[in-house]
């Protein structure tokens, strides 16, 4: 944890998604997360993308304000993304888990087939 978080902030991810189960099932006139859903994984996906190439164009303009929005707006689509594949957020977490303390040329290497 970074000196300038709260202890609160480092479980701010866990409590995103749980928002965005919860948010899953409302109206998509009154959800902004249901109404993604409803559009499917594919559009899901591409919003997604959309975001992604936002924070790199951020990034490549040095601008930390823009990128750290879209980053914000980068992690809430992966999430959303995500519970539109089916795939929990806390499988995504115990898979990093998994790599944890492993090199990452070691963990791609064992990738292959």
């Amino acid at each position: 944890m970074t000196p300038h978080m709260t202890p609160d902030a480092t479980d701010v991810l866990a409590r995103l998604s749980a928002t965005i189960e919860a948010r899953a099932s409302a109206d998509p006139a009154t959800s902004h997360t249901a109404g993604l859903l409803a559009k499917g994984p594919a559009k899901c996906a591409e919003k997604f993308g959309e975001e992604a190439i936002e924070a790199i164009v951020a990034a490549a303009q040095g601008s930390r304000a823009a990128l750290t929005a879209e980053a914000a707006d980068v992690l809430y689509h992966l999430q959303v993304m995500l519970k539109s594949a089916g795939v929990a957020w806390a499988d995504v977490l115990a898979e990093l888990e998994r790599r944890e303390g492993t090199s990452g040329i070691a963990e791609k290497a064992a990738r292959k087939p």
